[in-house]
């Protein structure tokens, strides 16, 4: 199967599905081969039924199989969609922050501010800037997603086996992610927040998650570990994998996450910015799963950024 030089393409093509897209899903098999064309572009010719397999329209969460054949429509974007390369200071400062890398995965320090992936007015993101830093790697993919403002541990796979079992792995709560978050008020003992979480699109595009009774299954443990008269330092461990979870799930039991704008308290945020705080204080601290290859544990670690540990010593909770 052969990727699109150009996100533009004169007429439809055809490509039949081998052994190693099985089991992919259809949206990330269009963004990872129709590379340079906006996520929401993928979107728009999904939903709008331009994008067949087998001759038939699909969702674009449908799994693909070996022997499918998936029809892709022409592509004549604006020159202004054109893909744009990531600059050289932001591929070089990734490639600065690998915690870990074998032959099948990869685990990255994200940093804050940096999206996972380009698209929604985005030109690039982590997974862009990691195939410009290694243009030699047939495969690199995202195994699961981190908030624009969340820093940490990020897992992208380098092959199509390790990214199934790994995918495996998130759907059967066999990966454990552990965060650390700042939120408000005294979190006087370890607590699971079990709320159903629905995603809405506002108007102006931006997706919010709300708790509801039509949402999903959502479960997210919190453990305090240490406090002060504004906030407590606690550990989040997600055990189900929702949009915003951990967030949602913090300002649901009324301690919000600091530094949160969309889901967060403003005199919060507000009373923090004195301590140095100028961003969401949410970290994905560790990672551990099966490894793909060997089935042994892998264990990986992202230090806590040096000005979320200056907010924790100013507010004498640098101990912790």
């Amino acid at each position: 199967m052969q990727a699109l030089s150009q996100p533009q393409a004169e007429r439809a093509f055809q490509v039949e599905i081998g052994a190693e897209a099985e089991g992919q899903r259809i949206d990330n098999f269009l963004m990872t081969r129709l590379k340079g064309v906006p996520k929401g572009h993928v979107y728009r010719i999904l939903r709008t039924g331009q994008v067949r397999v087998n001759r038939g329209r699909i969702r674009q969460d449908y799994r693909l199989r070996q022997g499918d054949v998936v029809r892709i429509p022409p592509l004549r974007l604006p020159a202004a969609e054109a893909a744009k390369s990531p600059p050289v200071r932001a591929v070089e400062h990734l490639g600065q922050r690998v915690l870990y890398e074998d032959r099948s995965l990869l685990v990255l320090d994200k940093p804050s501010g940096m999206a996972v992936h380009g698209g929604s007015g985005l030109s690039y993101g982590v997974i862009e800037a990691l195939r410009a830093l290694r243009p030699e790697a047939p495969f690199l993919e995202l195994v699961h997603r981190l908030d624009r403002e969340t820093s940490g541990c990020l897992l992208v796979a380098k092959r199509r086996p390790a990214l199934r079992a790994l995918h495996d792995q998130l759907r059967e709560a066999g990966m454990e992610k552990i965060y650390l978050a700042l939120v408000g008020g005294d979190w006087p003992r370890a607590t699971e927040v079990r709320a159903p979480l629905h995603k809405n699109v506002l108007q102006s595009g931006e997706r919010v998650v709300r708790p509801g009774v039509e949402g999903k299954p959502a479960q997210t443990l919190f453990e305090p570990l240490c406090r002060s008269a504004l906030a407590t330092l606690v550990r989040a461990s997600p055990l189900t994998g929702r949009t915003h979870q951990i967030r949602v799930h913090a300002a649901h039991a009324h301690h919000p996450v600091a530094g949160d704008a969309r889901y967060g308290d403003v005199e919060l945020n507000r009373s923090l910015r004195a301590h140095g705080l100028r961003r969401l204080f949410l970290h994905a601290w560790s990672l551990r799963c099966r490894h793909p290859d060997t089935g042994g544990e892998l264990s990986v670690t992202a230090p806590l950024p040096e000005d979320l540990r200056a907010v924790l010593e100013s507010l004498g909770l640098a101990g912790w």
